[in-house]
């Protein structure tokens, strides 16, 4: 019973733990974080799979945490997807490494490691180089930003070659919804 409590707490640990060489931003400000968010790229995983217009909204709950609704559209059913979650600081509130949970008691890091001076993008990864999230507060970012943006993902070891840029095209809503949203 010992050896399942103490693999069990190292697990739920390793769930938040941060990558080495990545540092969340300092001076992190929640009231300025939230609101909506578009996903620019990310890197492919299962619960994402084939969504297109992915949008993440972030919004403060009555018990000090952070709401998440996230939201695509998946293009081969012809609908809205839609996961709401809850986040919370892993340490100071001013740094940006919160543990998010989309499934009961489990929770995942979500580490902010780069982030516009005027929280115009933000880069997100989690306890592996294998998640990893390209936010901005519009639904295309300059050219010329997104290449240094994954200049530096690409710096700090992440598989920018595996990239999916995520079509944040309202013609296609508009198709699907009748043009409601």
């Amino acid at each position: 019973m010992r050896f399942f409590l103490m693999a069990m707490i190292i697990f739920v640990s390793g769930c938040v733990s941060i990558p080495d060489g990545i540092e969340p931003v300092k001076d992190f400000q929640s009231n300025r974080y939230l609101g909506q968010w578009y996903e620019i790229a990310r890197l492919d995983h299962s619960f994402e799979r084939g969504l297109e217009q992915v949008t993440a909204t972030y919004s403060m709950r009555e018990d000090g945490g952070i709401k998440v609704i996230n939201r695509g559209l998946d293009t081969e059913f012809q609908q809205w997807q839609e996961a709401e979650g809850k986040a919370y600081f892993v340490g100071e509130r001013n740094e940006g490494h919160l543990k998010v949970s989309f499934f009961g008691p489990f929770y995942g890091s979500y580490i902010i490691f780069d982030l516009g001076k005027d929280y115009e993008y933000s880069l997100i990864t989690s306890t592996k180089r294998s998640y990893l999230w390209l936010l901005s507060r519009t639904p295309v970012i300059d050219e010329n930003l997104k290449i240094d943006l994954i200049n530096k993902m690409n710096a700090l070891g992440f598989n920018t070659k595996e990239l999916i840029f995520v079509k944040q095209d309202d013609q296609l809503s508009d198709a699907v919804t009748g043009g409601e949203k």
